[in-house]
């Protein structure tokens, strides 16, 4: 088990800075694209920074037994925003493996704490995020 999670947390890492550059900002009923992402003066980070987001990722998630089962693997790319206030909303998969890991990276995403919100030209601002998770069986 302890195998699985260190692969998970380093592949997650990987996965989590190469994703930022992906990132859409949405400021009031403004849309910065993608492209323009790194105008941010800061991104949204998790209580803890990325040690914090590993950790509560490795303690949270649980492997669904159907995958389990037909010993499904990969990657799951959430996305969600990161609000204002830090909350997490509009959570959704943009690409799944099925067998219930869709929904347990889903529901982990939901449940975490609040992040620390972007920020841009000192106010806070609603940040698209991407999470990519892996699902591996040793």
């Amino acid at each position: 088990m302890k195998t699985i999670l260190k692969t998970f947390v380093a592949v997650l890492f990987l996965g989590m800075v190469s994703m930022l550059n992906t990132s859409e900002v949405h400021a009031q009923t403004e849309l910065i694209k993608s492209s323009e992402a790194q105008t941010l003066d800061k991104m949204p980070s998790y209580p803890g920074g990325m040690d914090g987001l590993m950790n509560y990722l490795a303690n949270s998630l649980r492997y669904p037994e159907a995958a389990r089962a037909k010993k499904v693997e990969g990657t799951v790319v959430v996305k969600y925003i990161v609000e204002t206030d830090g909350s997490v909303s509009d959570v959704e998969i943009l690409r799944g493996i099925g067998a219930g890991c869709d929904q347990e990276a889903v529901r982990v995403v939901k449940e975490s704490k609040d992040w620390l919100p972007g920020e841009k030209e000192g106010k806070k601002v609603r940040t698209e995020m991407r999470l990519p998770i892996r699902f591996k069986l040793s």
